[in-house]
């Protein structure tokens, strides 16, 4: 394979990372007081967005990209991916309650009211989770464009389309959990980037690595999944009040609208 591929694909995985992230600092460039005000509720608009991402978008393209007859299979990467991420969540919290305190019955809050093991766990999963996911978008990307070059681009559009919100979303819960704002652009940045990691590994397996997209895809989905089931519902549930309580069901409704109409622009994976 010429360096032709590699070079096309790394600008665009670059470019959905970097604009992105361009996007995002507008965020943190935000006064703090706008920025406290906003962070609810981005945080609600995230755990639609993330929802939307797992259920209307990775887990039924591993379906669709596995076929019917592995559909068990791609349950089981699903199944797989949430203990990993449980077992995930567990250690980081073991860790910081034997590096800080102990902190058992403290419950992962982003809204107050919780332990400090519950706002370490919530930085390290969703910035895993989201560096998985971005390289695996950056193989989906790479898989595309070696079909054919249009389709890359379209599907590098349709990527950014998608991940903008959730990256906005993802500062703010950063944010949320204790981690300074520039701090957390700039390792939001490093997770974007991961795509362009994701994208030079399809190009140098090429054809191999479609045999495994459809069960690394359900991967990244349960990834997504686990934390806004785990992480972000529960902290949302601290709020009963009426008004908050139908901001967030609007807000979490506005996230998910906004990437299913995404996936109306994604094609079916390339194969």
């Amino acid at each position: 394979m010429t360096a032709v591929p590699y070079l096309a694909v790394a600008a665009l995985t670059a470019s959905v990372g970097l604009v992105s992230a361009l996007a995002a600092s507008v965020f943190v460039a935000l006064p703090e007081r706008a920025r406290r005000a906003l962070v609810p509720h981005l945080v609600s608009f995230a755990t639609g967005a993330l929802l939307g991402a797992a259920l209307l978008g990775l887990i039924p393209a591993a379906i669709e990209g596995a076929g019917t007859g592995q559909v068990r299979g791609v349950g089981l990467a699903v199944v797989c991916g949430l203990l990993f991420f449980f077992l995930l969540e567990k250690l980081v919290r073991w860790r910081h309650c034997h590096d800080e305190e102990p902190c058992a019955g403290h419950p992962t809050n982003l809204h107050g009211g919780h332990g400090h093991a519950g706002e370490a766990a919530v930085g390290p999963m969703l910035l895993v989770g989201e560096a998985f996911h971005n390289a695996v978008d950056g193989v989906i990307v790479a898989a595309a464009y070696l079909t054919r070059p249009e389709l890359g681009i379209a599907t590098a559009l349709a990527v950014f389309a998608h991940e903008l919100p959730q990256e906005i979303g993802n500062i703010a819960i950063l944010i949320h959990a204790g981690v300074h704002r520039w701090r957390a652009l700039v390792l939001n940045l490093l997770s974007s980037l991961m795509a362009v990691f994701g994208g030079m590994l399809a190009c140098a397996l090429s054809a191999r690595t479609l045999s495994v997209l459809p069960f690394a895809l359900a991967v990244a989905g349960a990834s997504l999944l686990y934390v806004a089931v785990a992480d972000l519902i529960p902290g949302l549930h601290r709020h009963t009040d009426l008004r908050r309580s139908v901001e967030q069901v609007v807000l979490i409704l506005l996230g998910l609208a906004v990437i299913w109409l995404t996936q109306h622009a994604e094609g079916p994976l390339p194969g």
